[in-house]
């Protein structure tokens, strides 16, 4: 069967004409790269989460390898991440020399187990990185209570976190460090962009000084009237800073945020209501106490109902032109991993096992009761032909 309809992306960014006007504006004003605009961001930003300091940057890796660099992390130390992420939450744990240890998942809501952290602490162990999964905060309790025992820090990816709470604390007020992110396809986006932010000052001092070359505070400010042509180089930092242009960009879509989480949400529980009578497969688990951002909406396939796995169920996504990903691949199963860690595909079970079966379903702001009902005819006409 193959489907004559247009296509129907995964994700469409909702940007609309302020917008537009907001990077048109920036654009005319002769000020392109870091300068006022992003001042405003981070001011903005750190008003909205709660919390005293944050630092705009071009990608939430570049926070996340900032946020590890700024609490010290160096060579033989060892950080806990969770398999069931993006690359980007262990690969800079090497960036810094130090070893990402993985950790497995919890089945219910594919966020890190807490149990599984406990068990990995060495002595080596300097932090963790628990990881919001799709938009839904970790159990973080536990987690908090196990570094305060051990003096862990926690840095937090919460690059699928925007806006979402655990027992009513922000994401972005509970650990030592949390990364936000902004690419195309996140809950607000600058197209590609990240935010560090933190209470602590030196912590943020750090950051803010490593983000752009090591340069002495303000170093941005060297071109403008009030600056100064002269700098000092503190450390070997990185060319992590945020541009105006993009920032110009998320000052309106952080004016957004609320809307976008409210069209989401919806939209995520109209699939719960859309998709309860299909038993080929089971929808998201969602925890009492937390707020969930509903950066992604992932099913799990009841295989045992079905007659094709999760890849011929892809596929036959793909036949009816209907966008899906897939979240993730643990990262103890890719090459990287396996050769320069040990890891096999076996050693996380729990991960192995749910990654044979997810499938992450259209879901952004834009989307429409007609397109949403489109996605659901299709897994529905997928789960009727395919059933065991």
């Amino acid at each position: 069967m193959t489907s004559e309809e247009p296509f129907l992306p995964f994700f469409v960014p909702d940007i609309g004409e302020a917008e537009i006007a907001a990077v048109v504006d920036v654009l005319r004003s002769g000020w392109l790269t870091t300068g006022a605009k992003t001042k405003e961001f981070e001011r903005l930003f750190a008003e909205r989460i709660g919390v005293k300091h944050a630092v705009a940057v071009n990608s939430a890796t570049a926070a996340l390898h900032l946020a590890l660099e700024a609490i010290d992390i160096r060579p033989g130390d060892e950080v806990i991440v969770p398999t069931m992420t993006f690359a980007s939450t262990a690969e800079v744990v090497a960036y810094l020399g130090a070893k990402p240890v993985l950790v497995d998942c919890v089945a219910d809501t594919l966020c890190v187990d807490p149990a599984a952290v406990v068990a990995a602490i060495t002595p080596r162990t300097k932090a963790i990185m628990p990881v919001h999964y799709a938009g839904q905060a970790c159990d973080m309790e536990p987690l908090l209570a196990t570094v305060r025992k051990h003096g862990i820090r926690v840095v937090e990816d919460a690059a699928h976190a925007l806006p979402a709470a655990y027992r009513g604390q922000t994401i972005g007020t509970l650990g030592d460090v949390t990364c936000f992110s902004f690419y195309a396809n996140k809950t607000i986006t600058t197209g590609e962009g990240g935010m560090l932010v933190t209470a602590d000052d030196a912590l943020a001092d750090r950051a803010r000084i490593m983000s752009l070359h090591g340069i002495s505070r303000d170093a941005w400010k060297r071109f403008t009237a009030e600056g100064s042509w002269y700098y000092e180089i503190l450390r070997p930092g990185f060319k992590y800073n945020l541009t105006d242009i993009a920032a110009a960009l998320g000052v309106v879509q952080l004016s957004r945020c609320d809307e976008f989480w409210k069209q989401r949400s919806a939209l995520a529980l109209r699939y719960n209501e859309l998709l309860a009578d299909v038993p080929e497969l089971t929808r998201p688990t969602t925890r009492d106490d937390v707020t969930h951002a509903w950066h992604l909406y992932v099913v799990k396939l009841n295989l045992d109902r079905l007659r094709i796995n999760r890849n011929q169920f892809i596929d036959e996504l793909k036949k009816r032109r209907i966008g899906h990903s897939v979240h993730y691949t643990p990262l103890h199963m890719h090459p990287y991993y396996r050769e320069a860690y040990g890891y096999q595909p076996g050693d996380l079970p729990v991960a192995r096992a749910v990654y044979e079966r997810i499938v992450s379903l259209p879901l952004f702001s834009k989307m429409t009761h007609a397109e949403q009902d489109r996605v659901v005819r299709a897994i529905k006409d997928i789960a009727a032909e395919h059933r065991r």
